[in-house]
């Protein structure tokens, strides 16, 4: 198994939206591709998203409650992105060697 630092942040949260982590020895195995599936998925849906709001907000005659909506899924994207930002620097720590002074 791997060592506790280095658990895998996963891109779902559990009850009560507390943090999933994965521990294996198989970055290959079905969870780990499951969270990456999951990731691209996020980071995708992250883009469009983004696209979208660059052309509503160029949109004078945009409604504000399209706006609004618009806001509260951009925000959920991001806070989706983070939590693949966190997984993933932390997985890319995780693997350099560590340094002795």
């Amino acid at each position: 198994m791997t060592a506790p630092n280095e658990l895998r942040l996963l891109p779902w949260s559990g009850p009560e939206g507390k943090p999933c982590y994965l521990s294996t020895d198989d970055q290959g195995g079905y969870m780990s591709r499951l969270a990456d599936n999951i990731e691209a998925a996020q980071l995708e849906t992250a883009a469009l998203l983004l696209e979208m709001a660059s052309q509503s907000l160029d949109d004078e005659d945009a409604e504000p409650i399209e706006l609004c909506r618009l806001g509260h899924d951009l925000a959920g994207a991001l806070k989706d992105v983070l939590r693949v930002a966190v997984s993933r620097g932390h997985l890319l720590t995780a693997g350099e060697p560590r340094r002795i002074d």
